[in-house]
């Protein structure tokens, strides 16, 4: 179980790493679009794999394990949007950081939600 949870999180960081890098370098690094994008991502990927698991697949725990604790856990991350909006905050960007805020949570719980009825409704 251990080694699933660290596996899948090794390889979501990667993942992380690279889809912050390339979103950053097409819209640069002004507001944090690359980290708004994986935790959106994120939260639609793990609703939908939660979702079809509940519904559809009957999957050992190691892989529930690594899928969503380890590789999703790793790909997303609440830590570096914690960071970036102390970021802007302390850069005086107020209204940018409150739209951040705003973006992601709403945009994450929206993906989860889309994802768990999509789910859903193939399923049922």
């Amino acid at each position: 179980m251990i080694l699933a949870i660290a596996l899948g999180g090794g390889l979501g960081s990667v993942l992380r790493h690279y889809a912050v890098n390339t979103v950053t370098g097409i819209f640069g690094d002004a507001f944090p679009y690359g980290i708004l994008l994986v935790n959106v991502l994120g939260s639609f990927i793990i609703g939908a794999i939660m979702e079809t698991m509940a519904l559809k697949w009957q999957v050992p725990l190691e892989t529930r394990a690594f899928l969503v604790t380890g590789l999703l856990g790793g790909f997303t991350t609440f830590s570096t949007f914690s960071f970036d909006v102390l970021r802007l905050i302390e850069t005086n960007q107020y209204i940018t950081a409150a739209l951040y805020v705003f973006l992601s949570v709403t945009f994450s719980l929206t993906a989860i939600f889309v994802a768990v009825y999509l789910v859903r409704g193939v399923f049922s």
